[in-house]
């Protein structure tokens, strides 16, 4: 039904973690700690779309922590993002167009701690604490990623007893504890909630975390918890399992196909999105067009996100004709009346070595455009390797808002860094800070590849090692990774051990791909990787077949009696 594999044994009685995975390099790579986590169908219209893009007062969407999978998976759309904007009905001011706060404006110009203090005054003072003006401070909090002031407001709203939880509140509050303090505190948090405000919310709330942990092993015991509890199985949560073994084992996703269809869960279009991603990322374009198909089969069109996933795998597999085909469609009749589509079409173009096509679509949008489709155009001159039209289009960006937020520049920075301009990516980062912006993992993860580019690994390692120092937000996963391949590579056990253990320091579970280049690292030094399979087991790892190649490789370099005597 789903052209994928079937495996001959069904999900009976619930999800176990004991399977071997098969995630590819690159989407390692992509793994950066946040979740995809799926957007309500009715959630992103291209009418709230462009009326973020086009907000005046500051208040961007700042990406600054999404990685590199945003064309794939909606990295900010957070579920609990748009629960924060469903107020009462009868006031007038709730609406998901509204992005200006007060209160939130209030609460970033407070230092530190000292959040208490900016409410503790907005209280005496008698301002507006209506749940519409606090869900959408709150709303711009979790956009910015000010999980810390945004746990703060949670706490002191219920404190003071300003606000009557419900469901979805305590949900956010688990939420944002699981952010800024990680997951086993959010789970002791659930026993602080009332039983009567304990439900299915709370507990998919947690699930999602867990995925975005990439903890396969505590995402399965939450699932499962949620069965034991007689919750009804829904498409959100079976969709973050489809997520998680997408990366992390993807022979487990018939697992869940099966049980989705025993238990009569029906796929949505983020779950279609998942699975179509996975079979382009396995580079099965026949399964990828057999799920296309099956989706259309059960009425679901291909909205512009799917087209684009379709596109790139098209390209990736040499199919340039069929790429071509779908941009066309994307584009419809009148791309002028199609405007919204600009920004993925850009770099799509750009991916199939098409600058014509990249400077028309550009035309479309030059005479006014969005921040979106800047940074698209960025992108796309930048596949192009045209340096100086990328540059051009980034300063006309900075003139027109005078401060950006931190993932505009870290475009320009990937450009730069992907054609090993390393001053040119140096004088940039000092460009940011002159700017006042803040500096983050987009920007390390950007900074240590430009360095690593550049074959100096040990300055690319200093800067990470840096940004671990500064203990706000941990560094991405693909930094850490890019600095310890280089590693691996010169068969540098100690400092491909050593970043192992900054990766466990930073919060970062074991993976597979870890695994595979520590013990490369063992074999290009020609050493014997001893206790290396109990380590493994002991992190729930289980070796899929490139790795079990590798192990057996590096079983060769243990001494032996025989050994002992000829060296």
């Amino acid at each position: 039904m789903w052209a994928l594999r079937r495996l001959p044994n069904p999900l009976k009685c619930g999800l176990s973690s004991q399977a071997g995975a098969e995630s590819s390099e690159e989407e390692n790579d992509l793994e950066d700690g946040f979740s995809e986590l799926e957007t309500p169908a009715n959630a992103e219209t291209k009418e709230n779309h462009i009326a973020r893009d086009e907000t005046k007062d500051g208040l961007v969407v700042d990406r600054e922590l999404a990685g590199d999978e945003e064309d794939v998976e909606e990295t900010a759309s957070n579920e609990l993002e748009l629960l924060e904007v469903e107020t009462d009905p009868s006031d007038k001011r709730s609406s998901t167009r509204r992005t200006t706060s007060e209160l939130f404006k209030a609460i970033i110009s407070a230092p530190g701690h000292s959040v208490n203090k900016v409410l503790d005054k907005w209280l005496e003072e008698g301002k507006d604490l209506s749940r519409a003006e606090i869900s959408v401070a709150m709303l711009n909090l979790r956009k910015r990623r000010m999980y810390g002031k945004a746990l703060q407001l949670s706490e002191w709203l219920e404190e003071k007893k300003q606000l009557d939880f419900i469901e979805r509140d305590y949900a956010s509050r688990l939420d944002l504890i699981a952010k800024v303090r990680g997951l086993q505190k959010a789970e002791y948090y659930i026993q602080n909630v009332p039983e009567s405000f304990r439900g299915e919310v709370i507990y998919r709330t947690l699930l999602a975390n867990c995925v975005v942990s990439n903890n396969m092993k505590k995402a399965e015991e939450v699932f499962n918890k949620m069965k034991d509890l007689e919750f009804p199985i829904t498409s959100f949560a079976c969709n973050q399992l489809l997520l998680l073994y997408k990366r992390l084992d993807k022979k487990k996703i018939a697992d869940v196909l099966l049980l989705m269809e025993k238990e009569n869960v029906k796929p949505s279009l983020f779950t279609y999105k998942i699975l179509i991603d996975t079979k382009g990322l396995s580079n099965d374009i026949t399964g990828m067009d057999q799920i296309v198909e099956t989706m259309k089969a059960e009425g679901i069109e291909p909205d512009i996100r799917i087209q684009s996933i379709l596109a790139k795998h098209y390209a990736s597999g040499g199919l340039m004709e069929k790429a071509q085909e779908v941009l066309k469609g994307m584009e419809g009749d009148n791309i002028n009346e199609n405007r919204w589509a600009c920004q993925f079409l850009l770099p799509l173009y750009a991916e199939l070595g098409k600058a014509d096509e990249v400077e028309r679509i550009w035309n479309v949008c030059e005479s006014n455009p969005r921040f979106e489709e800047y940074l698209a155009a960025i992108e796309a001159w930048g596949k192009l390797s045209k340096i100086e039209e990328a540059e051009a289009i980034f300063d006309r960006m900075l003139k027109k808002s005078k401060k950006l937020p931190t993932r505009y520049y870290a475009t320009l920075l990937k450009v730069y860094s992907n054609h090993k301009m390393l001053q040119k990516g140096k004088d940039l980062v000092k460009r940011m800070a002159d700017n006042g912006c803040q500096i983050g993992p987009l920007t390390w993860d950007a900074l240590v590849k430009l360095y690593v580019e550049a074959g100096e690994v040990e300055k690319a390692d200093s800067i990470l090692q840096k940004a671990c120092q500064q203990n706000q937000v941990k560094p991405m996963f693909s930094s850490f990774m890019v600095v310890m391949e280089q590693y691996s590579k010169r068969g540098d056990i100690h400092n491909s051990e050593k970043m192992l253990h900054r990766m466990r320091q930073a919060g970062y579970v074991a993976r597979l791909h870890q695994f595979q280049s520590l013990v490369q690292a063992y074999i290009n030094a020609k050493a014997p990787a001893y206790g290396i399979r109990e380590r493994m087991k002991a992190d729930n790892i289980f070796p899929n077949k490139p790795l079990a190649a590798q192990l057996a490789q590096v079983d060769a370099f243990r001494k032996t009696a025989v050994s002992d005597l000829l060296d």
